[in-house]
């Protein structure tokens, strides 16, 4: 690691073309962003980019191709190597969050940091394993046997930052307790505080992360009680989108029955250019309400700004359903302005006035 001293000078350096002998290419192609860089700041700083980019600074590589990677995300872990700052905001979160597949790369006191977020949106099973696969690669670097008494030895307090008690019965027991990495009264006492009435005192947080507060876009202004006649029978319903500012698509909310209890295999997809950037394929139950149900990507996906996406659901059931009516070219949710079109994927009736899809669910 790079002295004080050195990443206080080098934060002035950080995205500035002066002296750039490399630059990285971040983001598919078509949409890529170039950022500079300095060879000698990847070359003495932390080994995150070491790790990383190494063979190909070695290689005397002038641009570096860095396609899966969403820019926010870079410029965020690139900072820390300039300056030894990482600023893991709710906006960017979930983006850094994939190029944080270089997490077992990260020092201790950067790994308590994100250990402490209420933002990170995945499960706290894949934190606990990550956290593993973290002190695993700190045990190597030291030259001590990879080893649950050393694995937890190495994450001294860190390990206290991870919410066992959130998780389930199932995963704590499948996970957590076959890594031998809690001492044998920690397992005990995290098995009591799942089963018993007067549960033990723990040392690890009991409360699940906040995360990212899904929020959802509604299009339509009205969709009356018992009027509505939507079928769909496996034909496709979609409607276009733009934001104009990024945000993190997460799902679509979906009318229900109209007739009562009824059972629909739905899937949907987001595509960008006609390339499907996010689907899922699941069945829900109706109970016959007129409110929406959500269906949730497999993973929340990132939407660019100024950009149109398409939606759509293609669901297959034999009970009508609800539909919506007076739908809105521009709806104003919070701080994102959406703006909706037509798409020539829908061949069930949908479109901006009416139909199916009335919400999407976001994350920003």
């Amino acid at each position: 690691m790079a002295s004080k001293e050195t990443n206080s000078g080098n934060a002035l350096m950080f995205n500035n073309e002066q002296m750039a002998d490399v630059h990285f290419l971040v983001g598919p192609p078509g949409d890529t962003q170039r950022v500079p860089a300095h060879k000698y700041v990847l070359a003495v700083g932390s080994s995150v980019f070491g790790a990383m980019f190494y063979g190909d600074l070695a290689e005397g590589q002038s641009e570096i191709h860095i396609p899966d990677v969403e820019p926010a995300a870079f410029l965020i872990l690139l900072k820390y190597m300039y300056s030894d700052e990482i600023e893991l905001e709710a906006d960017t979160v979930l983006a850094t969050s994939t190029l944080l597949r270089n997490f077992c790369e990260i020092d201790l006191p950067t790994l308590e940091i994100i250990l402490q977020r209420e933002s990170l949106n995945i499960q706290e099973v894949q934190i606990f394993q990550a956290v593993l696969s973290w002190a695993a690669a700190e045990c190597q670097r030291r030259g001590l046997p990879v080893s649950p008494r050393n694995q937890r030895a190495v994450l001294g307090k860190a390990l206290y930052l991870v919410r066992i008690p959130s998780m389930t019965l199932q995963e704590f027991a499948d996970s957590v307790a076959q890594s031998d990495i809690l001492m044998l009264k920690e397992a005990h006492d995290v098995f009591l505080w799942f089963t018993a009435s007067s549960k033990p005192i723990l040392e690890f947080p009991l409360v699940k992360r906040a995360r990212l507060a899904p929020q959802r876009c509604h299009r339509f202004q009205s969709s009356p009680y018992r009027s509505n006649q939507w079928c769909y029978r496996g034909r496709c319903d979609s409607i276009q989108f733009a934001v104009d500012r990024r945000i993190f698509m997460a799902g679509l909310g979906l009318y229900r029955s109209s007739g009562g209890k009824a059972e629909y295999s739905v899937k949907i997809e987001l595509k960008r250019q006609g390339t499907v950037v996010a689907q899922n394929l699941t069945k829900f139950l109706s109970d016959g309400s007129s409110s929406t149900f959500p269906v949730g990507f497999e993973h929340p996906v990132q939407v660019e700004q100024d950009t149109f996406y398409t939606v759509s659901a293609v669901l297959d059931g034999n009970e009508l359903s609800y539909f919506g009516q007076e739908g809105m070219t521009e709806v104003q949710y919070g701080k994102v302005t959406f703006q909706f079109q037509c798409s020539s994927d829908s061949t069930n009736g949908t479109g901006v006035q009416g139909g199916q899809i009335p919400e999407l669910v976001f994350y920003c």
